[in-house]
Order: C-alpha cells, then structure tokens, then sequence
C-alpha cells in the first residue's frame, strides 16, 4: 500500500543527488516521479520504499 498520492513530495533513499521529486503518476507499484536532478523517473515501489517529504509552508505558497 503506498502513502502517498498525486503530487506529494518525495526523495529517493538510495539517491540522494536526485534531489526532491514530485509524484506525478501511481500505476500499481509504478510511480512516475520528477526529480529535481534527474528528470522523470519510473520507480518500482515494491523494489524501492520512496520517502514522503513534508514541505514547510513557506515552499508549498506561490
């Protein structure tokens, strides 16, 4: 079951260099994810456990 939903932020735990992403797709396992570093990736969330990060109010105002 994955804890997070359309739009969240998360990182990468085994990089860190990819900086923060955004969910922009969950399709079973598969979440497609925009990373800051390195573009859109594909990950398998029954491979990888994705970390949900909590924005502080200041970044998520425009």
């Amino acid at each position: 079951m994955l804890y997070f939903s359309l739009g969240d932020f998360v990182t990468h735990p085994d990089k860190p260099d990819w900086g923060r992403g955004q969910v922009q797709s969950i399709v079973g396992d598969n979440v497609t994810v925009n990373f800051t570093h390195a573009g859109k990736q594909m990950i398998n969330c029954a491979i990888i456990e994705l970390i949900k990060v909590d924005l502080p109010a200041a970044e998520t105002s425009d």
